[in-house]
């Protein structure tokens, strides 16, 4: 059972990390005196509030023991520290907070109880002063050891008790190595032989200390540079001495940052220096001089190497290696944390600080070649640099600050504790406990204490680790990376003759790149960031003026959405995909106009991909039963229509276009599936809301049946949708009352999905109906099989081999399949006459179908080898081998063609041939409209159209594109013929 006095105790949180009883002991008559045994309470009021300073130090245990200890050894002298703690409030509770988080500093005092009084509270009331100033009296290494401790000691009260922040910290710590160093530099001088002369050497700091954000325990690291060769032989000495002085006062000063490392010379001259830096320095060397800053010695010679390695430096990032070599440096850094403390590592490990000191660091490498405010050396004050240059997101700024402030501070709290170097949380609970209470979780118990430090902690590291790879693998990082410095520099004098070169008309692009980034709004800044490396992506198409105009239109429109410039500098590669799609697609672009909100899209690969069939129906029909108004309905519909052809046409631009394309890029046959199923969804929702608004007409049976290219899944952007309208009357109902209702329903379907409207219209064509225009719009089962049993031609066989159900009653669909079946499927085949038919009615499509004045030679649908050539041999093939060969009843041109070969009717030559010029004509056929906006099927021999297919499809000369077309489709067409003769 606790003793009543104990319990007591426990109050004040003595007996968390030790014996209580050992507690009270110390604080008892034969310890402190603080405590009354008797009357368990506090001696007096001092006694309370020194009990009450101990309990809030981060381990109240641990700083009885040294407050004990250090009152015995003060006692031994003048024994007026319990006094002075009494009267100076300060003083105690600075005292306290030092020796409850700092073994190391406690045992100094123990050893040297005079220091307690560089913690006084000066006779103004003013703090003792922790800006990591030396009081040096005498230049000696005893002395300046003493210095330091009693610097140091200043600092981590200071820091303890809220007197100074972590900037503040680190940077009287690193002012303090400064010092430090000064110090032993004028010792090692002052050693020198007699008669040797003073080199002229500069101390340079690097890495934290560089970056004025030095921790506790940390190797200092420096270069030393030498004026001239006269200065070298005493300037090694020297530098030598130095480092010898420092490891004996305070810390190892490390000078492996050096050109080659530790097999260099420790002390080189700035020429040499410089030729390093010019021949053989990696991209890591460059990084590191990031951080350069005078230290000690000659300091105006550490500017002088400063300044003439800046060129350098902001010209590192431009090295085609360079973005790779920081992320590979980064890997191995976190390769080489031992496995055990991978999760527990908060400065090398993932969600570390290193995780943070990369990216601002590439970040930098990158932007700072032109904006000089991010030429700073700390890793904050270049962070907060980048978000006001618009270069980091303001919210992933103040995350990365967020996650930087509290890990240092966690491995300030680690290394104060024995002055020992550390960057590894815990494992032991009461280690953890301390170092939660350390870092200020003391207003709760202690287990709740150390879950609130672990899920902050956890909140931080995942944090920090997403916007890690999010800014270090930014593909625009690489993209500006590649931009040469004075292409980053939108000062009209330059930029013009930059914009000829690149094949822009001056004067109307500064007039565009000038309302861009005018002004000194953070859109300017972002805009300025973004525009040269989307300036390259437009050059790269036919027409560099259009993609610059497009862009700006579509800035114009989103400006003022705060997600619209933070998607194109964040989001993985969307700034780059949409300069590659403004540049090459107007039909893209025009989507884009009616839907600016689509282009999210771009910033995640799964939203490249097509929608699954049933995925577009449930999404339609769900968007158009949301509205009442059939117009309001229909127009839903097509909203949602326009949104998944810019997906598809996006994805197909991108297509294979390197680190740009997306993860599943869409080949021809893929586009032409996706089209066919947005279309097959837009024929359902519609006929849905169709029936709606028509009188109903209970138990009709209505279906939509798909031909042409839409029953074939073979739809290009251009293409209707080829259908036949089917029914049938419920029993009892009079037929003309049936196909009245029918009508209405077609009628308004067509109306609705092709009227005027922001949209694009999807036209609905049944031309292919029993009499063509002639002939009824909607049609009964029993009508069509009596229709085609008595009056059906060949040609309306050949048209039934794609008709498939789209849409609407599914039963119904399927039986007029079954009918479709018995026609284009015929049992004996094709007699010779029927044959001869189909040539002849082949050879007049292509005398009067083929627009007049175009190429025969490059007209992609009707054109010679074309998609109509190959077409109409399968067909043939098919409706003269369907029956014996179940695997030719299929609607897709190639997987007919696939079937006809595998079964020995069309010899492999012939099948190969005809598949590539298929294949090369629908992709033609679908980069011209991509590229034009409008549809056409012919190929022009030359001008900015060609250019811009022969880019789609990822080609560069357009001669020699023109020439593997010609060839294609010749052979392509030699092998359709002799298909269509056998």
């Amino acid at each position: 059972m606790t003793k009543p006095s104990s319990a007591r105790l426990a109050r004040f949180g003595f007996g968390l990390s030790s014996d209580i009883d050992r507690a009270a002991e110390l604080l008892g008559p034969d310890g402190l005196g603080l405590w009354d045994q008797a009357a368990q309470e506090p001696t007096g009021e001092p006694a309370a509030e020194l009990l009450t300073a101990l309990s809030r130090a981060a381990d109240p245990d641990l700083a009885l023991r040294q407050l004990h200890r250090l009152a015995e050894a003060d006692s031994r002298q003048d024994g007026t520290l319990l006094t002075t703690m009494t009267r100076d409030a300060g003083l105690r509770r600075r005292l306290v907070a030092v020796l409850g988080a700092s073994s190391a500093l406690g045992d100094h005092l123990v050893a040297n109880p005079e220091h307690w009084g560089a913690l006084v509270t000066g006779e103004d009331g003013v703090a003792p002063n922790g800006d990591g100033g030396l009081r040096l009296a005498t230049p000696t290494v005893p002395a300046l050891r003493t210095a330091y401790r009693l610097a140091l000691l200043r600092i981590a009260a200071a820091d303890l008790t809220g007197g100074r922040g972590l900037e503040q910290t680190m940077a009287s710590l690193s002012a303090l190595a400064d010092a430090t160093l000064g110090a032993a530099y004028g010792i090692a001088v002052a050693e020198l032989p007699a008669g040797t002369e003073p080199p002229r050497l500069a101390v340079v700091a690097m890495g934290k200390c560089g970056g004025n954000e030095l921790n506790y325990v940390s190797d200092v690291d420096v270069i030393f540079v030498a004026a001239t060769d006269a200065d070298l032989s005493a300037g090694t000495t020297v530098a030598a001495r130095l480092i010898a002085i420092c490891g004996q006062v305070a810390w190892q000063v490390d000078a492996a940052l050096r050109p080659e490392g530790s097999r260099g010379p420790l002390v080189r001259t700035l020429a040499s220096h410089l030729s390093y830096y010019r021949r053989w320095a990696r991209t890591w060397e460059f990084q590191a001089l990031l951080k350069a800053r005078p230290a000690a010695g000659d300091e105006e010679l550490a500017r002088e190497w400063i300044d003439q390695l800046a060129p350098l430096v902001w010209h590192a990032a431009e090295r085609p290696e360079a973005v790779e070599d920081v992320r590979a440096m980064r890997r191995r850094i976190i390769d080489n944390v031992p496995a055990r403390e991978l999760d527990r590592e908060i400065k090398r490990g993932p969600g570390g600080l290193r995780d943070i000191e990369f990216a601002v660091q590439l970040l930098q490498l990158v932007h700072g070649r032109v904006d000089e405010s991010l030429r700073v050396p700390g890793t904050l004050p270049a962070l907060r640099a980048l978000v006001a240059g618009g270069y980091v997101g303001r919210a992933d700024g103040e995350a990365l600050l967020r996650g930087y402030r509290f890990l240092r501070s966690v491995e300030h709290r680690l290394q104060l504790q024995a002055l020992r170097r550390t960057h590894t949380v815990p494992t032991d609970p009461t280690a953890v406990r301390w170092l939660a209470h350390a870092l200020g979780y003391t207003a709760m118990p202690g287990r709740e204490a150390v879950e609130s430090f672990r899920a902050d902690w956890v909140s931080h590291a995942a944090e920090v680790r997403r916007l890690h790879a999010k800014l270090l693998y930014r593909p625009l990082l690489e993209a500006v990376a590649r931009v040469p410095a004075e292409g980053l520099r939108m000062v009209p004098e330059s930029a013009a003759k930059r914009l000829r070169v690149l094949g822009f008309e001056p004067a109307n692009a500064l007039r565009h790149i000038e309302a861009l980034t005018g002004g000194l709004s953070r859109t300017a800044a972002i805009q300025r960031t973004l525009l040269p490396v989307l300036l390259q992506e437009f050059a790269d198409a036919p027409e560099p003026d259009r993609g610059l105009l497009s862009y700006r239109q579509v800035s114009d429109k989103l400006g003022g959405s705060p997600w619209y410039l933070r998607l194109l500098r964040d989001e993985g590669p969307v700034a780059l995909r949409l300069a590659r799609v403004l540049g090459l697609s107007r039909y893209a672009v025009d989507l884009l106009a009616r839907d600016p909100e689509a282009l999210r899209l771009l910033a995640d690969d799964a939203e490249l991909v097509p929608r699954q069939r049933d995925v577009l129906r449930e999404g339609f029909v769900a968007a158009a039963e949301r509205h009442g108004v059939l117009q309001e309905a229909i127009g839903a519909v097509r909203a949602l229509r326009r949104r998944e052809l810019f997906r598809i046409a996006c994805a197909d631009v991108l297509a294979h276009a390197g680190t740009l394309a997306p993860a599943q890029p869409v080949d021809i046959t893929a586009v032409g599936s996706a089209l066919s199923h947005v279309a097959d969804a837009t024929l359902g929702a519609a006929l849905r809301a169709a029936r709606a608004s028509v009188p109903a007409l209970p138990g009709l049976r209505f279906a939509i049946i798909g031909m042409g290219r839409l029953g074939g899944y073979e739809m290009s952007y251009p293409s209707d949708a080829d259908v036949l309208f089917v029914y049938d009357p419920p029993a009892g109902v009079p037929e003309d009352g049936a196909s009245a209702a029918a009508h209405a329903i077609a009628e308004e379907l067509r109306r609705q999905l092709g009227r005027p409207a922001p949209d694009p219209p999807l036209g609905v064509d049944a031309d292919l109906r029993p009499e063509g225009r002639q002939g009824p719009l909607v049609r009964s089962l029993a009508a069509y099989a009596q229709y085609y049993a008595r009056w059906s031609k060949v040609w309306e066989a050949q048209a039934l081999l794609r008709a498939r159900w789209v849409a609407g009653d599914e039963a119904l669909g399927r039986e007029f399949e079954a009918l479709a079946d018995t026609i284009r499927y015929p049992r004996d085949g094709l007699t010779r006459e029927q044959i001869t038919e189909i040539r002849r009615i082949k050879a007049r499509v292509e005398t009067e179908r083929l627009p007049r004045g175009a190429d025969p030679a490059t007209h992609a649908k009707l054109g010679r080898g074309g998609l109509a050539d190959v077409e109409w041999a399968v067909q043939l093939t098919q409706l003269r081998h369907a029956r014996a060969v179940p695997e030719l009843r299929c609607t897709r041109t190639i997987d007919a063609l696939t079937a006809a070969h595998t079964a020995g009717l069309v010899p492999t030559g012939d099948a190969e041939a005809m598949a590539a010029g298929w294949t090369l004509a629908a992709r033609v056929r679908n980069a011209l409209t991509l590229v034009r906006g409008r549809p056409t099927d012919q190929l022009p021999r030359h001008g900015v159209e060609l250019a811009g297919v022969v880019r789609l499809l990822h080609g560069n000369d357009p001669g020699e594109f023109l020439d593997y077309y010609l060839r294609t489709t010749r052979r392509s067409r030699a092998a359709c013929e002799r298909v269509l003769a056998s």
